[in-house]
């Protein structure tokens, strides 16, 4: 019997990043990351600093996938209410943890209420490693608690990735071809009938007046998915398409 896959889902917390002030990145290298440890991210959603719809989120996410990521909203200003919004999801305490000052007094200045709210943490969670500036993320059950800030959460993620139950690694391979979506749907439709194993994706893009789609094939066997690809340049041929497959 095949194992269920892994699966994960990303929170990304902010009122600036729904305002569109601050653009994300966090969600593409979470989604690389994952795959490389065979744990298919199947869900993202942002959410605002609000700490109804914060729980709300927490508590569907970490029922639903195996493994819940947020990032965003553990530092020492007054809309950093991550910390407090996990603890109330998971019905316990906000505590402070010794460790998590010891670390924060590496950094070398004085430890006002400010910044040790940054070690404040749910009872029960378990710190995560931060590299980059002391001030720790957490784990408590499925759900890893990271920052918001690029370098800091990739830091958070690595000290947390060996704590991940792995599976077989997700591969990707891609081809572009110079049809309109209308015009290749069927076949393509066709080829991924055949091989349900695998997901198909196809995405529109417009480059120097041409119109095409990036065919992307994802799924744990390479071989098969090396295959798959040549079974669409094939079919886009036949129907007068230019294809390229990409590196």
């Amino acid at each position: 019997m095949t194992p269920t896959p892994a699966t994960a889902c990303v929170l990304i917390i902010g009122n600036e990043i729904l305002s569109g002030k601050t653009q994300d990145t966090n969600l593409q290298f979470l989604g690389l990351e994952l795959a490389k440890l065979g744990i298919r991210l199947e869900e993202a959603r942002v959410v605002r600093d609000e700490p109804d719809a914060i729980i709300k989120h927490v508590n569907e996410c970490r029922a639903k996938h195996s493994y819940v990521f947020t990032t965003g909203g553990i530092g020492p200003t007054h809309d950093d209410i991550t910390a407090e919004c996990v603890a109330r999801a998971f019905g316990v305490e906000l505590v402070l943890d010794p460790v998590a000052v010891e670390l924060l007094k590496r950094g070398g200045r004085p430890l006002n209420e400010a910044r040790l709210k940054m070690a404040r943490v749910p009872r029960g969670a378990a710190l995560i490693e931060n590299a980059v500036s002391n001030a720790p993320g957490f784990r408590i059950e499925n759900v890893f608690v990271l920052a918001g800030i690029p370098a800091i959460a990739r830091a958070m993620f690595a000290a947390a990735a060996p704590l991940l139950v792995a599976g077989a690694q997700i591969h990707s391979a891609s081809v572009d071809v110079f049809l309109r979506e209308g015009d290749f749907a069927e076949s393509l439709e066709r080829i991924a009938i055949q091989h349900p194993e695998v997901d198909i994706g196809s995405y529109p893009f417009q480059r120097d007046g041409r119109f095409g789609a990036s065919l992307v094939v994802r799924g744990t066997d390479r071989p098969l998915i090396e295959v798959i690809v040549q079974e669409i340049v094939s079919a886009m041929t036949a129907l007068g398409g230019e294809t390229a497959l990409k590196p």
